[in-house]
C-alpha cells in the first residue's frame, strides 16, 4: 500500500507544480507572466495591476494599448518617470513592446496598470479578470491574482 500511496503523492505534486504555469498566458508571439495586483487601500477608489512581464517573442514590436476589467469603470496605462527630481505618475496611449525583449510592469517599476473607480476594494487572495488589447496580437483575459508584494505588509503599498 504504501508505494500507492508515495505514487498518488508524486502525482498531486506533480499536478501542482503544473498549475505554477498556468498563471503565464499567451496571446500571438507575447507571454503575459504573472498577471497580479496588490490590494486596494481602505477607503481608495482605485487600484493597481501589473504583470511580472511581457515577453514579445515576435520579429515585430507590439503595443499594449488598453485594457478593461469588471472591478473598476476604466483601466488606464501609466508610466512613472522621474520629471525635474520628482517622481511622477502619467497616463500613456499605450505601452511599447520591442521584438525580442521582455517588458516588464511590476510593482513599483517604470508601467503598471490603473484600475479607476473600483466596484470593490480589492483584497489579498482575490481573483479577477482583466483584458488586455493589443494593436497586433489582439486581446487576452488573463486571471489576476490579488497579493501583498513580498517584503510589504499589508496596507503598505502607496500609490
Amino acid at each position: 500500500m504504501r508505494p500507492r500511496l508515495r505514487a498518488f503523492a508524486l502525482v498531486l505534486a506533480l499536478a501542482g507544480a503544473g498549475g505554477a504555469h498556468a498563471h503565464d498566458e499567451r496571446v500571438g508571439e507575447l507571454t503575459l507572466d504573472h498577471p497580479y495586483a496588490t490590494p486596494s487601500l481602505a477607503g481608495s477608489a482605485h487600484g493597481a495591476a501589473y504583470l511580472k512581464g511581457i515577453r514579445n517573442r515576435g520579429e515585430q514590436a507590439d503595443r499594449l494599448v488598453g485594457a478593461s476589467t469588471p472591478v473598476a469603470t476604466r483601466v488606464a496605462l501609466h508610466r512613472m518617470a522621474l520629471d525635474a527630481g520628482v517622481m511622477r505618475m502619467r497616463e500613456v496611449p499605450f505601452i511599447e513592446l520591442p521584438p525580442k525583449a521582455d517588458t516588464p510592469l511590476r510593482h513599483g517599476g517604470e508601467y503598471h496598470l490603473m484600475l479607476i473607480d473600483l466596484k470593490q476594494p480589492l483584497k489579498d487572495g482575490e481573483r479577477f479578470d482583466l483584458t488586455l488589447h493589443f494593436e497586433r496580437a489582439g486581446t487576452r483575459t488573463v486571471k489576476v491574482w490579488v497579493q501583498t508584494p513580498r517584503g510589504e505588509t499589508r496596507g503598505a503599498h502607496r500609490h
